[in-house]
């Protein structure tokens, strides 16, 4: 981005190096992961929240049975989707200090939980195997942010300090 000034997006890189087709290659398999992440991250919000809140009945939307999982799915999105209409990086910055001090919350309760003397005490195996297809789809959602990077980056007054910012994210 610094040796060619037009180049502002992921699009863009692919379009210099390989053309319109590179463009196009590149924007649909960038736009692809983010719906993707999106689809990922509301299923992950619909299975926590039936676990931590369970639902027996349905209801209805607009003539629509919604059961409790994807109720709270729908939900999710309803909450969510208001942020992806933020055209200032300012206002999405308090957006995201408020996940990080959520995910500070979450710290804290589970040392005070652990240190307390509040415990599981079930027996269980090592290894879940039937679980590390979990685990790999969560430990890849929290690494998706590369997709931003652009954007970050032409909204920087000094792009001089890039790097440093690349390794605080």
């Amino acid at each position: 981005m610094d040796s060619n000034p037009q180049a502002r997006t992921y699009p863009d890189i692919g379009e210099i190096a390989f053309g319109r087709w590179g463009r196009l290659l590149v924007s649909v398999f960038l736009y692809l992961e983010l719906y993707l992440v999106a689809t990922e991250f509301l299923i992950l919000e619909g299975d926590n929240m039936e676990k931590l809140f369970p639902r027996e009945d349905d209801f209805d939307v607009a003539g629509i049975r919604v059961g409790g999982k994807q109720g709270y799915i729908l939900v999710g999105a309803l909450v969510i989707l208001p942020t992806t209409w933020l055209r200032s990086l300012d206002v999405l910055s308090l957006v995201s200090l408020g996940g990080v001090l959520a995910s500070i919350g979450v710290v804290v309760s589970v040392l005070w939980g652990g240190f307390t003397g509040v415990g599981f005490r079930e027996k269980g195996v090592l290894i879940n195997w039937s679980g590390i297809p979990t685990a790999v789809s969560l430990f890849g959602f929290c690494y998706a942010g590369h997709s931003v990077f652009p954007t970050i980056y032409t909204g920087m007054k000094d792009k001089k300090r890039f790097s440093m910012e690349k390794e605080v994210n």
